[in-house]
């Protein structure tokens, strides 16, 4: 399993990034994929997860209404559209795929390598 992340980089306050995570070597109809960040001195928090086989979607509390995930069947892509960001949105942002429980890191099989966001003016 495989999964390569993409798309980071630095933005100003309500600016937007599109981040991707290119995705291989698994069933993907029996994973839920997901975004998870951490910032400098905390713990790695999930973002959001979406289920392959019928695009359910998970957002936590903190990006409902400005981040958007999504998939790409076709191109076993993964995708993270963040809108109107702030500086606490600022954190390496890993993609991660699961076949069980989407809100608990932990139970997480693969992981991808962490890409940088920074908000700041």
């Amino acid at each position: 399993v495989q999964l390569q992340a993409s798309g980071g980089g630095s933005v100003q306050p309500g600016g937007s990034l599109r981040l991707s995570c290119a995705a291989s070597g698994f069933t993907f109809s029996s994973y839920a994929m997901a975004w998870f960040r951490q910032a400098p001195g905390k713990e790695r928090e999930f973002v959001a997860a979406i289920l392959w086989r019928n695009s359910l979607r998970y957002h936590s509390d903190s990006v409902a209404g400005r981040f958007a995930i999504s998939r790409d069947s076709a191109k076993n892509t993964l995708s993270l559209s963040m809108n109107s960001l702030k500086p606490q949105d600022t954190a390496v942002y890993f993609c991660a795929a699961t076949r069980h429980n989407v809100y608990n890191r932990r139970s997480y099989e693969c992981w991808g390598q962490g890409t940088q966001v920074t908000v700041s003016s």
